[in-house]
């Protein structure tokens, strides 16, 4: 395994060092857009400048959507330059989620695009401490959303619901106004400005100067669903992310001659970290189509590809996947990375024999936003396989119940321990702790080969992802439970190759005042209504079911995994129909 190394410094250096080295040498391209490695260290430059004279607050919290374009690098590493603690967003969460995350972080300021942008000055007044929004995309009207009705029925799917372009149509809402007038809120006021006439005032150049923080400093703060799927926010220090950026350029091979095609819906700030530190070119691709991107990566010269296994899913069932192999193929693309989730197998290899091209799929925990291992070039799609750890990283399966090491090939609870894991949660408490060596439970079952290669058998998480949205179910859970007509309910995943997986919801409806009893479909569809009007794109309720009552285990928890369990063999039934 090669030798881990990683500098001992904050996380913004790696930005700065990349510029010192070839600061004429492309960093992003988006579409017409080529940004330099020392023209995004200047804009880091000035947004720490910005940060810092807007603050109000010595632990004031910074957001900013991660967002695929040429602006969340220069917020991302200016806003740790400054010294502040960055909150990161999802640019396609939903209005219930984004309130959640930015009241548990106390937002004082927000890089958002436009439509976020809406969501946030409407939800102003509840929260107290933000008090600046700055659109990241001026030329993006901020807008609202509201989906279309769709009739709901029990056990099916939900049918004519939105599509995520379909949710930002509405008119742009009263009080959002990008030009730093203050939004009126219960609590004060809230300026919307756009990002050009926030920096307008900040002097280009100049490197921020002041007290640097140690690598043990919290540098950033993300939210995501746990074990039981509720949002948790996890703390990541300046080491953990320097180490896992340095761990993933060793792992995937990134050099300064490296050309990275991202076909993600946001920037991963792994994959971001990992290609700066590599001082590797980085080329953004936006549209969704997963075809046109692997031509844009020929086109490119790519060495990397990064894709969803969504789109890479389509893409194996492409028909003119067969007819372009010569142009799609191309001669420096190296590996295929399949990032957020797990591809099939079988789609993998239909892939990998089309292009001639290794696809490497790899093993993570959501909870703590990092990567612990990894397939290397040349290994064969395999159901389970996720490979061997990050240089760095350490791998044991444990039987249940202690620390007792399994055999090899014997099933247990896989455990990892490295420079890249977190502290642990936001709020000191929850599964994505470490124990007193260092070691962290996944809670997953697997086993380990004769070779130290890791293969999962069951997960026991319930967060999923829809399309290109990661979803908690507790959120989707809150918002349907503030239906006046809904008692209880649950939520899971209901699998689709082609889009990961689809909200899936029982609920328990309460007994009509004055003993009336309207159409049951009439009122799942207006609860699903409502419900999908507060949720983000890959939140939207697509299966609604009504129960007798939620499946509970003796001590009152809800009984996800026999439900998952359930729905997965329903949805496997369906499609074998």
């Amino acid at each position: 395994m090669p030798i881990l190394r990683y500098p001992e410094s904050p996380l913004d250096d790696l930005l700065r060092r990349a510029a010192d080295r070839a600061g004429d040498t492309p960093a992003v391209i988006v579409a017409a857009t080529t940004v330099t490695y020392a023209a995004l260290d200047r804009e880091a430059d000035r947004v720490a400048h910005y940060v810092r004279r807007t603050v109000r607050r010595a632990d004031a919290v910074v957001a900013a959507a991660t967002t695929l374009d040429t602006v969340f690098p220069a917020v991302y590493y200016g806003t740790v330059r400054s010294g502040q603690l960055l909150a990161l967003l999802d640019p396609l969460m939903g209005r219930a989620a984004l309130h959640e995350v930015c009241a548990a972080a106390g937002v004082e300021i927000a890089f958002v695009p436009g439509p976020l942008a809406a969501l946030l000055a409407a939800l102003a007044h509840r929260l107290p401490r933000l008090h600046t929004i700055v659109v990241t995309d001026p030329a993006a009207r901020p807008r609202s959303a509201r989906p279309a009705s769709a009739r709901p029925v029990p056990g099916r799917p939900v049918s004519g619901g939105p599509s995520p372009a379909d949710l930002v149509t509405a008119p742009r809402p009263s009080g959002v106004q990008p030009s730093g007038v203050p939004v009126s809120g219960g609590r004060g006021a809230c300026a919307v400005v756009t990002l050009s006439a926030a920096l307008a005032a900040v002097p280009a150049g100049g490197p921020v100067r002041g007290a640097r923080p140690g690598v043990d400093a919290v540098a950033c703060l993300q939210f995501a669903p746990d074990g039981g799927g509720r949002l948790k926010g996890v703390r990541l220090t300046h080491r953990n992310l320097v180490a896992a950026a340095a761990q993933t350029a060793l792992a995937h091979r990134l050099g300064a001659a490296s050309v990275v095609l991202n076909h993600l819906p946001q920037y991963h700030a792994v994959h971001l970290n990992s290609a700066v530190h590599a001082g590797a070119r980085q080329v953004l691709r936006t549209d969704a189509d997963p075809f046109g991107a692997l031509a844009q990566a020929a086109r490119a010269q790519a060495t990397h590809y990064y894709g969803l296994p969504a789109r890479l899913h389509r893409l194996a069932g492409d028909p003119r996947l067969a007819t372009g192999r010569a142009r799609l193929r191309g001669r420096h693309l190296t590996a295929i990375h399949v990032s957020g989730g797990v591809l099939a197998p079988e789609r993998a290899r239909v892939l990998r024999d089309a292009l001639r091209v290794s696809v490497l799929q790899g093993y993570g925990l959501t909870e703590v936003f990092t990567l612990s291992h990894h397939q290397p070039p040349g290994s064969r799609p395999g159901l389970g396989a996720v490979g061997v750890p990050l240089p760095g990283t350490e791998c044991r399966v444990v039987l249940p119940g202690g620390t007792r090491p399994a055999p090899v090939w014997s099933t247990g609870e896989v455990q990892i321990r490295g420079p890249q894991l977190s502290p642990g949660p936001a709020d000191g408490r929850g599964p994505a702790s470490c124990d007193a060596d260092g070691w962290l439970s996944t809670g997953d079952t697997g086993y380990l080969d004769a070779d130290g290669g890791l293969h999962l058998v069951d997960a026991h998480r319930s967060v999923f992802t829809c399309d290109d949205a990661l979803v908690a179910p507790s959120v989707v859970e809150r918002v349907i439970g503030q239906d006046p007509r809904v008692a209880d309910c649950i939520v899971a995943d209901w699998p689709d190759p082609a889009r990961g997986a689809l909200v899936w919801a029982g609920v328990v409806l309460r007994e009509a005042p004055g003993g009336e009893a309207p159409d049951l479909l009439d009122v799942l569809d207006s609860v699903a209504e409502q419900a999908n009007a507060r949720l983000g794109p890959g939140e939207q309720i697509r299966r609604l079911e009504a129960l007798d009552a939620v499946p509970r285990r003796p001590g009152g928890r809800p009984a996800r995994r026999e439900l998952r369990l359930r729905l997965h063999a329903l949805a496997a039934g369906e499609a074998a129909a």
